[in-house]
């Protein structure tokens, strides 16, 4: 989320930012108990950088590792560090994937002008 000043997210930003719907947040909420963000006095979810992060780790496990919300509140009960420690691994190598496709890009695009010049 790019706005480091907010102390809260609505479910919407939040939802929009992770890329499930807001109706798999609430379920979460309820599956999970270490999952509550704050309430105002009309309801409306109030989501801090905390809870974004453990939202992230519960998409990591259930939409990126395929496990059960069932599986994924149990893991993250008896195992947090690891789940931490493997998303980050996973991201660092998305990360690494990412940047070395742009640089066979950039290859890909010399290669194209140095055969023009011929």
């Amino acid at each position: 989320m790019g706005k480091d000043l907010k102390l809260y997210y609505s479910i919407r930003e939040v939802a929009a930012e992770i890329g499930v719907a807001e109706s798999t947040l609430r379920f979460w909420e309820k599956e999970i108990p270490s999952l509550h963000p704050k309430k105002t006095a009309g309801g409306a979810r109030q989501y801090t950088k905390e809870d974004i992060e453990l939202i992230r780790l519960i998409h990591h496990l259930v939409k990126e590792q395929g496990l059960t919300v069932k599986a994924a509140r149990n893991r993250l009960k008896t195992s947090k560090r690891q789940v931490v420690d493997h998303q980050d691994i996973v991201q660092r190598l998305k990360d690494v994937r990412t940047e070395l496709m742009e640089i066979k890009d950039k290859l890909d695009e010399l290669m194209q002008e140095d055969s023009w010049s011929l």
